[in-house]
């Protein structure tokens, strides 16, 4: 291909000197190069990109976000280059070999970018898809670059120097504690990753509660070395990746997935309160919608049992009675049946737990039918917000250890009552009763 070119110049009444011959080479690769670069760049790819930002699909705008395509240019770009610089240098020309080297290295660095935006762009796609969210693929994908990188750096240097990548792989071999020291975290974050994709143990989105690293909140980004925590308080918490491995965590996927989040709470009963429930009480109780079938069925069953085992009624002991309690129990039951935010085909329990110092415990377990905090939190509040404002109904009370103003007001009540035996007291000595006047011996019969 030189020779016709200079041979046609020479031809055209040009006189081609080495030096000029030279020049005219540099000056078609140039001009080559420079034309590919604006019909790739300033053409083709300004076309895809106008036409990415107008599509609907996401996906399509993914591809120009990392410059994949750049990447992939510009190295076709120097592939062309060095194609061209072996057609138009002589193959003993000593710039041949730099001119190889330097455009060797070009392809390579620009290989490993487009490796790189290529990496970065399936890492996009599967985040955006319900599977990839589930793999750690960040982790995977800086493992790979991790390793692409340091193949391409034994690879420029085998260049720089002339020498077989082969001998500075082998000589890797005696490097490899040093290695796996240095490469420590990345190595056990790697495993770890694989560990956790393989057993389903953690994903982007989950809950993840780790008291030891003060964790709990939402999974924003696991990598290779790193997983990264968004607490509830907007604070931002980094574990290891191999903690999640060698230490135990909470994951609270299994609440979100399952449909419902459970209460726990329970209220203590003042033990003081609780009593057998008259004719009178039952007679009250049976307005409730939520209590009538019980109290009948209740009623009944009580009484058949009672006449069966000739019970006498006349002593509260004998026999079985209803209390306010067990019926408030009851009624605290069927409520959370009745309740449309409760979760129906999930556990729902009201029972007493060890009475202590602070009263009968009277737990509600159960679970909404909403997973998400805010509503949880409503339900919650909602259910026992109707469970204190019905208690007095049923004669019970809540259990509450005194506080200030109940011992202010016990003293003000017996500052009062003190004050007025002691005024009492004054009165009467100020004013003491009449004396009979003596009028004899007559006077006093």
């Amino acid at each position: 291909m030189r020779e016709k070119l200079f041979a046609w110049l020479e031809s055209s009444g040009f006189t081609v000197t080495p030096f000029i011959g030279s020049i005219l080479i540099l000056l078609v690769i140039l001009v080559t190069a420079l034309v590919i670069h604006i019909l790739l760049h300033q053409g083709i790819l300004r076309f895809m990109e106008t036409y990415a930002k107008q599509s609907q699909r996401w996906w399509h705008a993914a591809f120009f976000r990392h410059k994949l395509f750049t990447r992939l240019a510009l190295t076709l770009q120097a592939v062309i280059l060095l194609t061209q610089a072996r057609i138009w240098l002589d193959t003993g020309s000593p710039a041949l070999p730099v001119v190889e080297t330097f455009l060797y290295l070009l392809v390579l660095l620009f290989s490993l970018l487009s490796l790189f935006s290529t990496l970065d762009t399936v890492e996009d796609l599967l985040l955006n898809s319900p599977q990839g969210k589930r793999l750690p693929v960040r982790g995977i994908f800086q493992s790979i670059k991790l390793a692409a990188f340091m193949l391409a750096l034994i690879y420029a240097i085998s260049l720089l120097i002339g020498k077989s990548p082969a001998i500075l792989l082998s000589g890797l071999g005696a490097m490899t504690a040093v290695l796996l020291l240095v490469f420590k975290d990345p190595i056990l974050g790697l495993v770890a990753g694989i560990q956790l994709s393989a057993n389903n143990m953690l994903a982007v989105g989950d809950w993840l509660e780790m008291p030891k690293y003060n964790a709990d909140g939402d999974v924003i980004d696991i990598n290779l070395t790193t997983v990264k925590v968004r607490n509830w308080d907007k604070t931002i918490t980094t574990i290891p990746t191999y903690a999640l491995i060698s230490d135990s965590f909470k994951n609270w996927r299994g609440m979100t997935e399952s449909g419902g989040r459970r209460i726990k709470r329970s209220i203590n009963i003042d033990a003081t309160s609780v009593k057998f429930l008259d004719e009178k009480d039952l007679a009250q109780l049976r307005k409730a919608q939520l209590l009538s079938d019980y109290i009948e069925n209740k009623v009944a069953e009580i009484q058949r049992y009672n006449e069966e085992n000739n019970c006498d009624p006349a002593s509260p002991v004998n026999g079985r009675r209803l209390t306010n309690l067990g019926t408030f129990r009851a009624y605290v039951t069927a409520y959370l049946k009745a309740n449309p935010n409760i979760n129906p085909t999930m556990t729902q329990m009201v029972r007493q737990l060890q009475p202590g110092p602070d009263g009968i415990p009277l737990e509600v377990y159960a679970f909404t039918a909403s997973t998400a905090w805010l509503v949880y939190e409503g339900v919650q509040a909602d259910i026992f917000d109707h469970i204190f404002a019905v208690l007095p109904e049923f004669g019970l009370r809540v259990y509450q250890a005194p506080s200030g103003y109940d011992v202010r007001h016990a003293l003000y009540q017996v500052g009062n009552q003190t004050a007025a035996a002691l005024e009492n007291a004054a009165q009467a000595v100020s004013s003491p009763p009449a004396i009979a006047a003596d009028h004899g011996p007559d006077a006093a019969r």
